[in-house]
């Protein structure tokens, strides 16, 4: 995925936190009236109304943290909600510090996710020094909020030849083995993009034989990429969910593929799974994606999209049903 960098008006106007209920947030940081359309609203609206790209959502005892690509500010940004509604935006960092492989301005798509032990994994998306392409690394913590730490001599994985690796999302299958799904990034120089499967030790912190080829680009809708790339579990199937096409505009879109197994193959969906048509006009280039659980046992999808002047993407929160084990989004 492209990200470009942006200063949220908010991040610039004060310090520490700032909480956004309904989340129609002006420049002073003041909540208005609205939110994630979850209860039959005609179109989405922003969860969080500010720039917060590629967003990443856990669990951890109640309380849901989110993550999202650096503003100038942050390497990582993050913010809590009790119940995917309300959101405090935090102007800390939970990634402070970059290993020394890494350059600062692109850390882009984090994911984080529990560890055994108590402890915490940081799979992010960083500018390799020495090739200037963007490759994945790993970070640890004791909390959810960092400090995460890596002091790695180079990236987890790094396909030079390939683009690059961007967008890691990590995936606990059912018998407790562990995988990160993850893009080759190919767009950068006329190559394929290919979502792909590596497995990872019990720890987390390394990656185990070849990876796996899932999918690529296919379809018309798809343009020239796939990216963004999360699995999760329904049923008896899995659900490889991802974007596709440019970030930039209105064509930017959600797909889904299914399989039997976690490694594939996998079948693409008949359409595309959200666009902006789909949700109305109100997500503009909807993308970015993840999944969670919400309070009350349903799914949730949780993704950007930009504002209407396409000067910053902001996250929402939209119900996901199954329909006959195939996923549907409701805006």
């Amino acid at each position: 995925m492209t990200h470009r960098p942006f200063v949220p008006l908010v991040a610039l106007a004060s310090a520490g936190l700032i909480v956004l209920a309904g989340c129609s947030a002006d420049a002073t940081g003041d909540g208005g009236s609205g939110g994630a359309s979850v209860d039959g609203d005609a179109s989405p609206s922003f969860a969080i109304d500010q720039d917060f790209p590629d967003p990443d959502v856990i669990d951890v005892d109640g309380l849901y943290y989110a993550y999202a690509t650096n503003t100038r500010a942050a390497n990582v940004q993050y913010a809590t909600s009790p119940d995917l509604k309300t959101w405090t935006v935090s102007l800390d960092d939970v990634f402070p510090e970059l290993p020394a492989w890494a350059e600062t301005g692109r850390t882009w798509a984090p994911d984080v996710s529990a560890l055994p032990e108590g402890r915490y994994a940081l799979y992010f998306t960083a500018q390799e020094r020495e090739s200037g392409r963007q490759c994945i690394g790993v970070a640890v913590a004791n909390a959810p909020i960092g400090p995460f730490v890596s002091d790695a001599p180079e990236p987890l994985i790094c396909p030079v030849g390939e683009g690059g690796a961007i967008d890691a999302s990590s995936v606990v299958d059912v018998d407790g083995s562990r995988y990160l799904v993850w893009k080759n990034d190919g767009n950068c120089c006329g190559l394929d993009t290919w979502l792909r499967l590596s497995t990872l030790t019990a720890d987390g912190l390394a990656v185990v034989g070849e990876p796996v080829d899932l999918v690529k680009q296919t379809e018309e809708w798809e343009g020239d990429l796939v990216e963004a790339p999360v699995i999760v579990r329904h049923d008896d199937q899995y659900a490889l969910f991802y974007s596709a096409n440019d970030y930039g505009g209105e064509n930017y879109a959600m797909g889904y593929a299914l399989a039997s197994s976690i490694a594939g193959p996998y079948t693409k969906g008949d359409e595309p799974l959200f666009t902006t048509a789909l949700s109305g006009g109100g997500a503009l280039g909807p993308g970015g994606q993840d999944v969670v659980a919400a309070p009350d046992g349903g799914d949730r999808i949780v993704y950007h999209s930009w504002d209407p002047a396409f000067s910053y993407r902001g996250m929402i929160v939209s119900a996901l049903e199954w329909s006959g084990g195939v996923p549907v989004v409701t805006p």
